[in-house]
């Protein structure tokens, strides 16, 4: 069985996602939602995305999408090519009784992921920074808006954003 993927992704509103393989803002409420909607799910992600994160995650299981054939972490599951992410990320899915596969980044992971997603959880952080990342383009229009909520600038988040929720029109969103 294959599992819907879901892409879970903050992007600055000039498309940045990141700079030097680390965020660019500190958002709790954000890493909150993050955690929330990724709990319990098997995830995809890029080399350099869990380099930053620099451990598995509690509470998850972790693909890594890499082609450096040396990269080896205790805990993480490795895969080569992005077929076989999403095989692992079902068999995880099937054993972990979860319900959805959360793609985590790079941009060259949301890239190839973009075609078969079923929903975007997107938070759009109102800042420009500078990065060396980006969310890759896609067809807004295979999707529909189906939640959104603005949250201000406080304490703990540096930044304004805007939670978003996409799903794809008329496409199931599996691998």
């Amino acid at each position: 069985m294959t599992y819907p993927l879901d892409i879970v992704v903050a992007v600055a509103d000039n498309g940045v996602i990141g700079r030097d393989n680390q965020l660019l803002w500190r958002l709790k409420t954000d890493l909150r939602r993050f955690r929330d909607l990724t709990m319990g799910k098997p995830m995809i992600m890029g080399r350099k995305t869990f380099e930053s994160i620099g451990k598995p995650l509690p509470g998850r299981e972790t693909v890594v999408l890499t082609r450096d054939p040396t990269f080896s972490v205790e805990g993480v599951h490795v895969a080569r090519n992005w077929s076989e992410a999403v095989e692992k990320a079902s068999t995880l899915a099937e054993k972990m009784g979860a319900a959805a596969i959360a793609v985590a980044g790079g941009g060259e992971i949301y890239a190839l992921a973009l075609p078969h997603v079923r929903t975007i959880y997107l938070t759009q952080v109102h800042a420009s920074p500078e990065g060396d990342a980006v969310f890759p383009p896609y067809d807004r229009a295979k999707f529909r808006e189906v939640a959104r909520s603005e949250h201000p600038k406080g304490a703990d988040d540096e930044h304004s954003f805007t939670f978003i929720e996409l799903e794809q029109r008329g496409g199931n969103g599996q691998g």
